[in-house]
């Protein structure tokens, strides 16, 4: 039986956290700020917690996770 290959991509993007959620950060904030508000882009800094409707794709991208 040959091994479980982990997504690349995925493993760039997901973390797991010690009770099982995913974390991830969120998209739009390298570049093109000025047009955005300091609101938003402060709420961009923080981490967010994977809903459970993506959880289980994300899961099977990453077996060892």
């Amino acid at each position: 039986m040959p091994k479980i290959k982990t997504n690349r991509a995925a493993a760039k993007r997901f973390k797991i956290t010690g009770s099982g959620k995913i974390k991830f950060n969120k998209s739009n904030s390298s570049h093109i700020l000025t047009k955005k508000t300091t609101k938003r882009k402060r709420s961009l800094r923080l981490a967010q917690v994977l809903d459970a409707t993506n959880m289980k794709a994300v899961k099977r991208m990453l077996p060892n996770g």
